[in-house]
């Protein structure tokens, strides 16, 4: 192993180790109030340099939240500064994702006609990074002008397959997904060309487990929620991004129930991980599925890409939980049922 690929493994877990404690939730859920939640995390946890310069009196759900993302940002981006072509492809991965976002919510805007939003939700860390001209994306005011200011993109030719229906709407869970796609491919691209071994079968695994248990969240949500039939399911399916055999898929997608579905994937190797997990809900499933196998991999794996992606995924998690929690405090949820909802 490198002097440089040591660092690598040695700074994800250092950084892991001060992750937030079982003591820091419980003080955390104690807090009455955003503010009380932002000066335990300025007082007591690792975010203290993300916050340092923010007033308690000032802040508020929103402002938050953004110098939060900013804090996992620049931590993703000082590992991939390593020089390393596989850190590289990884932190274009990331930007990529944040593009992604911002796209799709600029879509929703637009479907809602209220895309003068944009520009003051977009996250300014992001501004520097990022192939998009968000100036140009935040004065378009109809799916054509915001096709004009993506053409030097690597996302135009795809928007450019979708058009506006009678009324005006975007079908942008569609759109949503085809992007998803696109990231995905792009990532076991990066792995395929960049890696070797047990860290591309690692690598390789995590990825394509977390979009398995993603797909089985999906079917669950729109078989029970929305009641689409199998052939509407099936287009939002990409089971080339994972280990589930497309058979397998279409098996889920077809059955008359949720219980079913369950069935199905349970008998997959995969799928045994379900019994495992302690989850509330459908949406739930995919991200402890993640937690877990980082978890594993940042303790256990002997790769140094795979312990930085796994230090990324639990970093995600971290911040979810965390944005739960001042969800749950600005609207006054019983602390028992925002516990129920943290991934550790």
């Amino acid at each position: 192993m490198s002097a440089t690929s040591y660092a690598v493994m040695t700074k994800a877990r250092s950084k892991y180790g001060r992750f937030l404690s079982d003591r820091d939730y419980a003080g955390l859920l104690a807090c009455q109030s955003v503010p009380e939640v932002m000066v335990y995390l300025k007082s007591h946890t690792h975010y203290a340099s993300a916050l340092a310069d923010v007033n308690e009196r000032d802040v508020h759900r929103g402002r938050l939240e953004m110098l939060l993302r900013q804090y996992l940002f620049d931590e993703f981006d000082s590992f991939c500064r390593y020089d390393s072509g596989v850190s590289a492809g990884f932190s274009r991965y990331i930007i990529e994702k944040s593009e992604v976002e911002q796209i799709i919510r600029y879509l929703v805007l637009l479907n809602s006609q209220s895309t003068e939003k944009f520009i003051f939700q977009f996250p300014a860390f992001l501004a520097k990074h990022t192939v998009l001209d968000v100036n140009r994306i935040a004065n378009a005011r109809d799916y054509d002008d915001f096709l004009d200011a993506l053409k030097r993109t690597p996302y135009f030719e795809l928007l450019s397959g979708f058009k506006p229906d009678d009324k005006g709407q975007l079908p942008v869970s569609d759109i949503e997904n085809k992007l998803y796609a696109q990231i995905l491919s792009h990532v076991l691209a990066l792995i395929k060309k960049k890696t070797k071994g047990s860290e591309r079968r690692e690598l390789e695994s995590i990825i394509k487990t977390v979009n398995d248990y993603a797909a089985f969240s999906r079917i669950l949500r729109m078989k029970k929620y929305y009641n689409l039939s199998p052939e509407i399911i099936k287009s939002y399916m990409l089971p080339e991004y994972g280990s589930l055999s497309p058979k397998l898929v279409n098996r889920m997608c077809e059955a008359e129930s949720s219980a079913e579905v369950f069935q199905i994937m349970q008998s997959t190797g995969c799928g045994r991980l379900i019994g495992k997990i302690g989850y509330k809900h459908a949406g739930d499933i995919s991200p402890r599925v993640q937690y877990r196998l980082a978890k594993k991999h940042i303790h256990f794996s002997s790769n140094p890409t795979v312990v930085m992606v796994s230090f990324m995924f639990l970093s995600e998690i971290e911040l979810m939980n965390i944005i739960s929690l001042i969800e749950g405090v600005r609207y006054r949820i019983d602390p028992k049922t925002i516990q129920s909802l943290i991934i550790r």
